[in-house]
């Protein structure tokens, strides 16, 4: 994979590790971040040696502060926009790259080191899991720049804080600090700044220790859940659950010798 310098990867011991690397400008979104997530997600989808993610913003002080208002302001967009049929095709494929992540066949952890924005939340929001430091801070603006949050955050955030707390924040633009996000359910842990990091490769490194066919099976039929009707979704459970078990009897003898140590 050629190296997008605004995107970066690492992998280390099966864990990948994301860096929105825009440093300068508090990761702000920008068509070079975007085209550096997409072509990030082909490659971690074409190596079978990765079965976690965790994604970070470069330096202690941002996720990603939202839209490069710069390129916004004059009239830039992203790359693909020059091409695309219409306003609405350009929003799709940008929102597709944001789709992989949810979409991978292995968990991505957001790793959220302060500022979470706008595009930068909705980003997170297609993550499996999302932790945060004790300085992070989150909050949908789009209605504030007279704007419809469209890289999925209509959708997304009901399914994860629920409708009436969604569309408070949607409505408001309100921003919300890491012990309101741990509150209402946007983020599952909240750590010192200085062990986030550490937090997150512990979080993944307990994941990757685990059946791959099994943790990968879980999230699909997770994801399913979000997507179709109850009664679908238990019958893809089934399926998928018989189709990634392993040896239940020797799965249940060791769960079994943990719990008596």
């Amino acid at each position: 994979m050629a190296q997008n310098k605004k995107v970066l990867l690492e992998v280390q011991n099966k864990v990948a590790t994301i860096t929105l690397n825009r440093p300068e400008v508090l990761n702000a979104f920008d068509g070079g971040i975007l085209e550096g997530l997409k072509a990030t997600a082909e490659h971690i989808q074409l190596a079978p040696e990765i079965l976690a993610v965790i994604m970070i913003g470069a330096g202690d002080r941002s996720f990603c502060a939202g839209l490069d208002l710069k390129m916004a302001s004059s009239g830039e967009g992203f790359a693909f926009s020059r091409t695309a049929r219409s306003d609405f095709e350009t929003l799709r494929m940008g929102k597709d790259v944001f789709t992989m992540y949810e979409m991978l066949p292995v968990p991505v952890i957001a790793a959220i080191n302060g500022y979470c924005f706008g595009i930068g939340l909705e980003l997170a929001l297609a993550c499996d899991i999302r932790i945060a430091s004790e300085t992070a801070m989150f909050n949908i603006p789009e209605v504030q720049l007279g704007l419809v949050p469209d890289f999925g955050g209509t959708q997304r955030l009901p399914r994860i804080v629920g409708i009436g707390k969604a569309k408070e924040l949607i409505y408001t633009g309100r921003r919300i600090d890491a012990t309101e996000a741990l509150r209402i359910g946007l983020v599952e842990h909240v750590y010192p700044k200085d062990t986030l990091m550490e937090e997150a490769r512990k979080l993944a490194e307990e994941i990757v220790s685990l059946s791959p066919d099994v943790i990968q099976g879980a999230k699909r039929a997770v994801n399913v859940s979000m997507s179709y009707p109850l009664e679908m979704g238990l019958n893809y459970e089934s399926i998928t659950s018989t189709s990634t078990r392993q040896d239940l009897q020797q799965g249940a003898a060791s769960l079994l010798k943990k719990t008596k140590s």
